[in-house]
């Protein structure tokens, strides 16, 4: 039985993508007004974020040394020159991501159409921003257990011990929650190992899930998964 959900949040409750496409073109284009490459700026960022973040999971470096290698790599990419202060100079594209920060409009609905359960987020995020982003989308109510890997031990989704451990911080067991989320291996098939069950969020629609786990393509349709009719 269904007690609690944990969700994931970036892609999942807040627009991640568009805040930062709009952050960091704006960032690159208040340095380089007409950069030739503007428009390519948003899938280099992108593509940049994944490994830089992955390193840091890992323990390999801080949260703020991977913010200087991503920018120092983004600007290498582009052509551009090295802000003396990588520091400030990723504070103040964080400024223009913060801005952008919106829910999904789908998110404070299906949040409370499960406020019966024990809700919770579950994100591979930095702690105080994530947990920022949950008051900025205006879900700090009903979400009030935010949990990254910074509180989980160093444990970061897809590691079993960041389910396991997010459930026990819900007073729950793997078997009693489930994740909703919009990444197949962190949020899909990663809970699997512990006995979490899990739904896909693909709001593109574009594929089928992995055999074996639901796919939505919105979070209005999460409510009828975990309160199935009678």
């Amino acid at each position: 039985m269904i007690k609690g959900v944990l969700f994931d949040l970036d892609g999942t409750l807040l627009d991640h993508r568009g805040a930062a496409d709009a952050a960091i073109t704006a960032w690159l284009s208040a340095r380089c007004p007409g950069h030739p490459r503007l428009a390519e700026a948003p899938e280099l960022w992108e593509r940049l974020e994944v490994p830089h973040l992955a390193m840091w999971q890992r323990g390999e470096c801080s949260v703020e040394e991977q913010r200087r290698r991503r920018l120092r790599a983004f600007c290498r990419e582009l052509l551009v020159d090295e802000p003396a202060d990588l520091d400030a100079a990723f504070a103040d594209f964080v400024a223009r991501y913060r801005r952008s920060w919106a829910a999904y409009p789908d998110a404070a609905g299906a949040v409370a159409a499960l406020s019966g359960l024990v809700l919770g987020v579950l994100t591979n995020g930095a702690q105080v921003m994530q947990e920022a982003k949950v008051r900025a989308i205006g879900l700090d109510g009903p979400l009030r257990t935010v949990l990254t890997g910074e509180v989980l031990g160093g444990h970061f989704k897809p590691s079993p011990a960041a389910y396991t451990g997010a459930a026990a911080a819900l007073g729950l067991t793997p078997e009693e929650v489930l994740l909703v989320g919009d990444d197949v291996d962190r949020d899909v098939t990663g809970p699997a190992a512990t006995g979490m069950r899990s739904v896909w969020l693909d709001r593109l629609g574009l594929e089928p899930a992995p055999p074996g786990f639901p796919r939505i393509t919105s979070l209005a349709d999460l409510p009828r998964l975990v309160h199935p009719p009678s």
